[in-house]
């Protein structure tokens, strides 16, 4: 199929203009694969062209059968290859007339849930989460004082009354220490650090549980920490929200050990 330069009009392209306004993917940025594992080879090409900026969001790629020809595979390792990529969050499959393998950007709900899954198969020990967690919740706290808003104050301290009223009734879990933290973490209104806590969601449960065995009361003294360290943010105070914070690391930090047996020293997550 021959082709075209972009700059020529939709009636002279390829399979027409695409709906985003973006024209068909030029073919010859495809390459004839031959290797065991097919599927990820093409893969790994649409994902060099994406770096190299040379797909872009709203491209469209080239049609199953197209793509076939290019790639000199069969269709059934072509539909493998947008499965993953379309997993991945890379490319968007639209159904219809105008539709298509679209070029797409994976947005943060899905690069999150990626390195969670990579966090729950890495060995990572309860010492180790809470140390990345000192660094982390403590090196955020600047930003959540300066930018959470009257809506984030809101929802965090509709947090505290639910957890004050399931302490009440001896329901209090790990799941919502976990959970304040996170919603204080958007307070930051920061894109990739809200990614990054999210991800970091079961190892913070792990670390939280392996707390909890030493002191199985754990979430008494916690909650009140997590409304003091509101109120403080609502007061735009930095060293009453820094040390409220640091507190309630370090004191979950001396409940946690490390692969030795020993405490660790410097903090995990707390409730």
């Amino acid at each position: 199929m021959p082709t075209r330069p972009r700059s020529q009009p939709p009636a002279a392209q390829t399979g027409g203009e695409t709906p985003a306004g973006r024209l068909p993917v030029p073919e010859e940025l495809f390459k004839t694969v031959s290797s065991s594992r097919v599927s990820q080879v093409i893969v790994d090409q649409i994902r060099l062209l994406l770096k190299e900026e040379r797909l872009k969001p709203g491209d469209r790629l080239p049609s199953e059968r197209e793509l076939c020809v290019h790639f000199g595979v069969s269709r059934v390792t072509v539909r493998e290859a947008l499965r993953i990529l379309e997993a991945s969050g890379l490319v968007e499959i639209r159904v219809g007339a105008r539709g298509g393998a679209f070029v797409t950007t994976p947005d943060a709900r899905q690069v999150g849930e990626g390195l969670a899954t990579l966090l729950s198969l890495s060995p990572l020990t309860a010492a180790e989460v809470t140390e990345a967690r000192l660094v982390v919740e403590l090196g955020i706290v600047p930003l959540i004082v300066e930018r959470a808003t009257q809506e984030d104050l809101d929802a965090l301290r509709a947090m505290c009354d639910e957890h004050a009223e399931a302490l009440e009734r001896g329901e209090y879990t790990m799941e919502l220490s976990a959970d304040f933290h996170t919603r204080v973490a958007a307070c930051t209104h920061n894109a990739a650090i809200k990614m990054l806590v999210e991800s970091f969601h079961g190892p913070l449960l792990m670390s939280l549980r392996q707390a909890q065995t030493v002191e199985p009361q754990m979430g008494l003294l916690g909650s009140k920490e997590h409304r003091d360290f509101v109120e403080a943010v609502a007061a735009r105070d930095l060293d009453a929200a820094t040390a409220t914070m640091n507190a309630h690391l370090q004191r979950t930090a001396s409940r946690v050990k490390d692969e030795h047996g020993e405490h660790a020293e410097g903090g995990p997550v707390t409730s």
